[in-house]
């Protein structure tokens, strides 16, 4: 189970990290939405309002455990993660995770508080490794992955609109 902590970016934003909780839905709901419009991270269009059933299908209910992070000079959210297992059966004791960070907040070091975490806690969960299905070739999520020991161990050309992606993994 996932506890309250309070964690500090490399710019000096202190955040605090959270099991998300049902009163956080809505507002993740807006964040998750706002992430799809720019086409960078997600397989949904950039036109799809993504409701609330789609939402909790794809992000809330298959999770091992899901986390929020807000700022904590103000409590606005700026981030949220969510685990699931990436496989059934003899692949579960791999993860999968997924990632927001709010537009204005991008760059400043929260993206790598929340993968760094999230490390943290699948290993606590009983995962032994963390694999990403669909990164876009374009996203610069992948720099941050990279520097944090994935390995980029396929692409998959021509997937989303005429773009590869890229299957990232890792031991934890």
């Amino acid at each position: 189970m996932v506890d309250v902590t309070h964690l500090r970016t490399r710019h000096g934003t202190e955040l605090r990290l959270g099991p998300t909780r049902a009163e956080d839905h809505a507002e993740l709901l807006g964040l998750f939405r706002a992430v799809v419009a720019t086409g960078d991270g997600y397989p949904q269009a950039r036109d799809d309002r993504v409701d609330a059933d789609a939402f909790a299908a794809y992000w809330l209910d298959p999770a091992r455990f899901s986390v929020v992070a807000r700022r904590v000079d103000d409590g606005r959210l700026v981030g949220a993660y969510t685990v699931k297992a990436n496989g059934v059966g003899r692949a579960a004791h791999v993860a999968n995770a997924g990632y927001v960070v709010a537009e204005g907040e991008r760059g400043r070091g929260i993206g790598t508080v929340l993968v760094e975490h999230s490390l943290v806690e699948a290993r606590a969960e009983g995962f032994d490794a963390m694999q990403f299905n669909f990164v876009f070739a374009t996203n610069p999520a992948r720099r941050l992955y990279e520097r944090l020991g994935f390995q980029q161990v396929g692409e998959v050309p021509d997937v989303i609109e005429g773009e590869a992606v890229c299957i990232y993994w890792r031991r934890i």
